[in-house]
């Protein structure tokens, strides 16, 4: 009883006696020196003499002593047995000593720390120190970390350097010494980043900027881009295998800038070998290299994308001018050139969805290259009017041709859609493809789903307004074999006296669709004027309320001529056959009886008669003979003509329209501008001048570019006719005047 309540006091000389030869047995045991290891019976007993040497009473409790025990025994192991045994050693076998030494540093403390679990669980806390785990890896930090890290950093420099040149190394002791950085930093990567990373992304910058000077100097683009992306396919498996993962943004950004970004200019311009190399010569793979290298980069893409540009507005500049030489030695070969663009947009555009991975840069510098050179003018013709006279040729071409495939015809109305986009002046274009599509209607040269076909898809791209009127003409046609039908019904039920033998078909136009058509008092052989009687006549049954004005000038008629050797048909204009029939009651006429006869303009007669008289076909002869028509000549029928086709199709001199198409298209331009500058300033109500000209020059952008020129002229127009008026304070500001 008497042992119990006076328990023998634990001093501090006998409890260190039991904790040195603890530690001493701990340290063979890491060490790997031949120890048995802690029994039961031996690791209670250590935790035992803890125990009762911090629950002694005071003066006898040695909580501190035992806390200064526990850090002295890793500052003493740490200073003179660690550090001398790293220090000693050099290159890898220094890292190799150092990663042993912290493979021992770690069970040491755990170790300890159970030794002294009691201190840990209640003194720490209490004062609120440094906890014992804490305490051993900050003896091993300050202790050997410090003293180490600086040559450790060099090693491991020097080895990554090795293995960037080809050389093996050992990734797992790598692996195991970058940790100690880390580890070091006791839950920060402050020490990993201070003490190694930046001195390595600096050694790093350094490294690839000598490779990409000798690179660049030797290797032909395509070999470069192979380097670049095995070195960065390397670098990211070093921080798989030994550097930390927030090494990577870091490394991979500074091997980008010193391999793509800093050399960018050159290597994308190398001569024979650059990007406009590359897509000169089909190099698809090299190409889709050059983006994924370049992707990975902030705005890396731009200069790909300039480069781009700049190749694909070369290619097409080249080939306005092949156009423009070709059209010095005669007309301008609209069908080659436009073809060509197709092609070159369609070669173009399986770049940017392929190798570019229809990125919107890349599309961007597409629209803008095809914008610059397809708003050029080829020969005075604009790319609006060339476009316009492809589309016919190429309807009327798939018209007659029955075998054509619907597919390849429905694939080029939509590279046309797609070339228009980039054209500038789009109601020119409407304004010249309106003027052919006529023609192409009221001649029967067209397709009626061809013709459907591309004004949906001009719809759907450009709004109803862009078609509205193209629509029209060809719901028109329809409605015109419906009047034909219904027609020629009339005539069988009625004796209105149509001639027989006469075969008659009108085509009834709505004013508003069509382009305007000059008129004219033609005075008609007698046949005709029945004609047209006998569908007034059955028209008036259908409507009261319009009025047909007849367009002589489009009218086509089929004469049978009976020329001594043999009667041949002639496919004539309406103005062709008016002049010819006045020839059946006289051999003779001179230009002025023809003229009174005729009741036609002078320039009409003039090219009536050049085509009767003095072109291929000579049905009439001329006196005197010559190649021009003057007011003092005179013409007789030519009974003796022959040819061995028995149909003829007599063409009148073409007529150039395409002053009068601009002329049209510049006046409608001027009501877009009013109607434009009247739906801002109604909205606004108030707006500075170059306001209201950049949001009317917005506006209208869609359609056209409007001239800043003449939309000033409109302003001023428009507060002349009291729409608008000038601020009284400010003579720039503008006022809506309701």
């Amino acid at each position: 009883m008497s042992s119990r309540q006076n328990p023998e006091i634990m001093t501090l000389e006998k409890g260190c006696e039991l904790i040195d030869a603890a530690v001493t047995k701990l340290k063979r045991i890491l060490e790997g020196k031949p120890e048995p290891a802690f029994l039961s019976e031996e690791y209670i007993g250590y935790y035992t003499a803890v125990y009762n040497m911090c629950t002694q009473k005071p003066p006898h409790d040695l909580s501190q002593q035992l806390y200064d025990k526990y850090r002295g025994i890793f500052e003493d192991y740490d200073t003179h047995t660690v550090l001398p045994s790293i220090m000693e050693k050099h290159d890898e076998y220094m890292l190799r000593e150092l990663s042993r030494r912290w493979d021992i540093n770690k069970p040491m403390v755990k170790w300890l720390t159970r030794f002294f679990f009691y201190l840990n669980r209640f003194f720490t806390a209490r004062r609120s120190l440094p906890t014992l785990t804490e305490v051993g890896m900050t003896s091993f930090r300050d202790h050997v970390y410090n003293n180490v890290h600086f040559n450790v950093k060099q090693v491991i420099i020097a080895m990554i350097h090795k293995e960037r040149e080809g050389q093996q190394i050992d990734r797992a002791l790598l692996k195991n010494v970058l940790d100690i950085f880390v580890q070091n930093g006791m839950g920060s990567l402050e020490r990993y980043e201070g003490d190694f990373e930046v001195f390595f992304l600096k050694e790093t910058a350094s490294y690839y900027s000598r490779r990409s000077s000798r690179w660049i100097q030797e290797d032909s683009c395509p070999e470069y881009m192979i380097k670049c992306e095995e070195s960065l396919k390397k670098e990211k498996e070093r921080v798989t295998h030994y550097l930390h993962s927030d090494t990577e943004p870091k490394l991979v950004e500074i091997v980008q800038s010193h391999l793509l970004v800093l050399v960018a200019k050159q290597l994308l311009e190398k001569e024979n070998s650059g990007c406009s190399a590359l897509l000169r010569e089909d190099k698809t793979d090299d190409l889709s290299r050059m983006y994924r290298l370049y992707h990975a980069i902030p705005n890396g893409l731009e200069p790909v994308a300039e480069a781009f540009r700049l190749h694909v507005t070369a290619e097409g500049n080249a080939l306005v001018k092949q156009a423009e030489d070709a059209a010095t030695s005669g007309s301008v070969e609209e069908q080659v050139l436009v073809r060509k663009m197709i092609d070159l947009h369609d070669k173009y555009m399986v770049y940017v969805t392929d190798c570019f991975q229809n990125h919107t840069l890349f599309h961007k510098a597409l629209k803008e290259a095809f914008e610059i050179f397809c708003n050029k003018k080829v020969a005075g013709s604009s790319s609006a009017e060339l476009l316009a006279t492809f589309c016919d040729n190429f309807f009327r071409k798939a018209a007659n041709d029955k075998s054509s495939d619907d597919s390849t015809i429905e694939a080029t109305i939509d590279s046309v859609v797609k070339l228009l986009d980039y054209i500038s002046d789009k109601d020119l274009f409407a304004e010249f493809y309106r003027k052919k599509q006529a023609r192409r209607l009221l001649f029967g040269k067209f397709n009626d789903d061809h013709e459907r076909i591309i004004l949906t898809k001009l719809k759907g791209q450009f709004g109803g307004q862009f078609t509205s009127k193209m629509e029209g003409m060809v719901t028109d046609m329809q409605l015109a074999k419906d009047h034909q039908t219904d027609f020629e019904e009339y005539i069988k039920n009625c004796n209105t006296g149509k001639p027989k033998g006469v075969d008659f078909t009108v085509t009834v136009l709505t004013t508003g669709f069509w382009p305007s058509y000059k008129t004219s008092d033609l005075n008609l052989p007698v046949e005709m004027v029945n004609c047209i009687e006998s569908f007034k006549a059955y028209y008036e049954t259908k409507t009261k309320h319009r009025r047909l004005v007849w367009i002589y000038s489009l009218g086509t008629c089929h004469l049978s001529a009976r020329f001594d050797s043999k009667p041949i048909e002639l496919i004539v204009s309406t103005y062709q056959a008016a002049v010819l029939c006045a020839f059946n009651n006289t051999e003779r006429l001179t230009y002025q009886e023809l003229l009174e006869q005729v009741n036609l303009s002078h320039e009409d007669l003039v090219r009536v008669l050049h085509s009767l008289s003095c072109a291929k076909y000579k049905f009439l002869n001329k006196q005197p003979a010559s190649k021009t028509i003057s007011k003092t000549d005179s013409f007789e029928f030519n009974s003796k003509f022959t040819d061995k086709m028995r149909r003829i199709k007599v063409p009148l001199p073409p007529v150039d329209d395409r002053k009068k198409v601009v002329e049209d298209v510049d006046k409608d331009r001027r009501y877009a501008i009013d109607a434009s500058l009247v739906r801002i300033m109604k909205s606004r109500k108030v707006l500075p001048h170059q306001q209201l000209v950049s949001e009317c020059v917005e506006q209208l952008s869609r359609m056209f570019k409007p001239d800043i020129k003449m939309i000033k002229k409109r302003i001023e127009d428009l507060i002349t006719r009291e729409y608008l008026e000038r601020d009284t304070e400010n003579p720039n500001t503008f006022k809506y005047v309701a």
